[in-house]
């Protein structure tokens, strides 16, 4: 029996769908552009923030959805949502007062319009982390000190910690060992050869693969019927839910090692390559089943 057609195409962005220059190939928007056009649906799913998302793949021509944050929001790109399951105020405080000693990487992000989104304490914006990552998102960022007084009575979407490999794998280590850690899900992207590594702290229960489950369930698509395509630590649920699950030839060892299949680098449009095995080229995408 032939594999069941794909009706939902779900990828991540940073090492997937964009080149290691963070930008979009024309491959793969034509890819997914064609895939589309065949009836298959789209969902970017992302650690990013909505507005940083949505801007970056605005050359797709075809409609997308956006999960985002790790799976906090579901969000179609006209900006509507779909889905928000957002961390509780108290205990983004309770984990931002258990690591003082992280607060200088530490931010708060929050679902809003564009103004105000990010919030650190102080932001080195000539910095080896925090600045750079920041720069171009400036008119969405703001200085709270302390950062705690950020937290009022609006939840936030996360609280994130940004720095090199070793010092977030710290942060996650504590973080898992506190009385509360039962209160929040933690999700960690890491890139080895930039020496970059990001850790959400999000509510329990949150990431990629739910917010997948919950939205092709609405959409009245089976797991089946889906198609995931990842490379790193924070992709592991959501390749774990697909039908069909696709790993990045520059993916992290551990997702390689789990035996499922393995595309080209993001560098040689391992999306497009993908898609067009998948969807375009496979006998189940014109068996109109």
């Amino acid at each position: 029996m032939g594999r069941m057609s794909i009706k939902l195409i779900a990828m991540d962005l940073d090492g997937t769908l964009l080149d290691s220059r963070g930008k979009l190939p024309e491959e793969n928007s034509q890819a997914i552009a064609e895939s589309a056009a065949r009836g298959a649906e789209i969902v970017i799913v992302t650690g990013r923030r909505f507005h940083s998302a949505r801007l970056t793949t605005a050359a797709i021509s075809c409609d997308v959805d956006f999960i985002a944050s790790n799976g906090a929001l579901i969000k179609a790109r006209s900006g509507e949502t779909h889905y928000r399951r957002l961390l509780p105020v108290g205990v983004a405080r309770e984990v931002l007062e258990a690591t003082p000693e992280y607060r200088a990487c530490a931010g708060v992000i929050f679902d809003r319009p564009l103004e105000r989104q990010v919030i650190f304490e102080k932001i080195d914006w000539d910095g080896a982390y925090v600045g750079p990552y920041l720069a171009r998102h400036r008119e969405q960022v703001a200085e709270v000190q302390p950062l705690t007084a950020c937290l009022d009575d609006e939840d936030p979407v996360e609280v994130l910690y940004l720095s090199d490999c070793a010092s977030i794998e710290r942060v996650a280590r504590q973080l898992a060992q506190l009385p509360l850690a039962s209160q929040y899900t933690l999700a960690m992207t890491e890139y080895q050869a930039r020496n970059l590594s990001m850790l959400d702290v999000l509510q329990r229960g949150v990431s990629k693969g739910a917010a997948l489950a919950e939205w092709a369930s609405r959409r009245g698509i089976t797991r089946a019927e889906v198609m995931a395509i990842g490379d790193n630590w924070n992709d592991r649920e959501m390749l774990q839910y697909a039908g069909l699950p696709v790993v990045m030839g520059n993916s992290v060892a551990a997702l390689k090692e789990a035996g499922w299949e393995t595309t080209l680098s993001n560098d040689d449009c391992g999306v497009a390559h993908a898609i067009r095995k998948h969807v375009l080229e496979s006998p189940a995408a014109h068996a109109g089943r």
